[in-house]
């Protein structure tokens, strides 16, 4: 509140005014400082608070004091669901050994159906890449080739140790 002690006044000194001023000063109490602003964030919840200086320390424990209340309100033996956990980057050749240690090369199969079994199973490798990982694999003594050029079929040449 501010209170006004004294009042001075001034009269315009020409003669055809009959103007009065009144000049005001607070005399009894400063001015307050501006109301500061706080955000914070406990877990999930977020608070925004603004106090003057000299309360601000009372707003935050009264809100600590109401987070740490509610939170043992809360049952705690509840269970949530993990997300599913993100498959691990695979290469392109581990996934058709992989495919051979399922005896899926037990019959001759070409490029497009190798390519088209990883798109399958969500795995989507270039052509090039797995032609490339085919010749390794034959060059592993893991599958072997059949048919010419451009036309390669590709089997196991040893089946998976069991």
């Amino acid at each position: 509140m501010q209170y006004l002690i004294g009042e001075i006044f001034k009269y315009c000194a020409c003669a055809s005014c009959t103007i009065q001023y009144t000049i005001s000063e607070n005399l009894t109490e400063p001015q307050q400082p501006p109301p500061i602003k706080v955000k914070m964030k406990i877990g999930d919840i977020e608070f925004e608070i603004e106090a003057q200086p000299n309360q601000i320390q009372t707003a935050v424990n009264q809100i600590l004091t109401t987070v740490t209340e509610h939170s043992k309100n809360i049952n705690l033996t509840q269970t949530y669901e993990r997300p599913a956990s993100i498959p691990r980057a695979e290469t392109c050749r581990g996934v058709i050994q992989k495919l051979w240690e399922e005896s899926w090369f037990s019959e001759p199969r070409g490029l497009d159906e190798v390519h088209s079994e990883l798109a399958r199973k969500g795995f989507h490798y270039d052509r090039t890449a797995v032609a490339h990982a085919l010749v390794d694999l034959v060059k592993d003594n893991i599958l072997t080739r059949i048919g010419k050029p451009r036309r390669y079929q590709y089997a196991q040449k040893r089946p998976p140790a069991a």
